[in-house]
């Protein structure tokens, strides 16, 4: 590579004069014309190429110029790159939704209170047919589990986690739905390897961890008694 390629000087005008044109485009917040892209990248990697093989010219101590001037060109080529990076971030802020946070605030607090004042109901029906607390609490639990796996698998429970938000992801419901909705997109691929290993792709964790602390209370509950 000759001519244009060594003229440091030259090297360095285009440089400035790039850096200024792609500061422009930055602001304005508009990419590039294609033609224009493309020259200024052919130009870029025409100059690096130059001034790697100068720098393998030059002996160590007489690096120190070209090194600083070759970083800055791959500087600019990732600035060059980041043109359309960010006038794709500014159209993707523009068009998100407004932040609606004290809406899903209430919107949870009202719906998971809603599913525990269904569970304390059923809890309620369950003593008075018949059952002492613990036996009530336990067919509580199963019932809550069984109506949330069942509406997971009906598209219900999804419907209303896009409603609720957080208020959904309560225990025991929450949870139901986490073992079930797994299992139902990987069904397709089986049994075994689609429902059974992935039942448990998000419970499992919540199972282990949880196992894991009522260990941990129980045992310190057994000391402090």
């Amino acid at each position: 590579m000759t001519g244009k390629g060594f003229d440091l000087e030259g090297i360095r005008e285009r440089l400035v004069k790039r850096q200024e044109l792609i500061d422009h485009y930055k602001e304005q917040g508009k990419n590039l014309d294609k033609n224009l892209e493309q020259q200024l990248k052919q130009e870029l990697q025409q100059e690096h190429q130059g001034v790697l093989l100068l720098e393998a010219q030059k002996e160590k101590d007489d690096r120190q110029e070209i090194v600083k001037l070759r970083s800055e060109l791959e500087q600019q080529q990732q600035d060059l790159l980041k043109i359309k990076q960010l006038n794709y971030q500014r159209m993707a802020v523009k068009m998100a939704p407004p932040m609606t946070v004290l809406r899903n605030a209430i919107l949870a607090f009202v719906v998971g209170g809603l599913i525990c004042v269904i569970g304390q109901v059923m809890f309620a029906l369950f003593q008075q047919g018949g059952l002492v607390e613990k036996e009530a609490s336990t067919a509580t639990s199963a019932t809550l589990v069984f109506f949330g796996a069942l509406f997971t698998g009906l598209g219900l429970y999804d419907e209303l986690g896009k409603f609720a938000g957080a208020g959904s992801i309560i225990p025991i419901t929450g949870f139901a739905n986490s073992m079930v909705a797994p299992a139902l997109e990987f069904k397709r691929e089986g049994f075994v390897y689609g429902v059974g290993a992935r039942l448990f792709t998000i419970a499992g964790p919540v199972i282990t961890y949880g196992t894991v602390v009522s260990i941990f209370i129980g045992l310190i509950y057994y000391f402090t008694k």
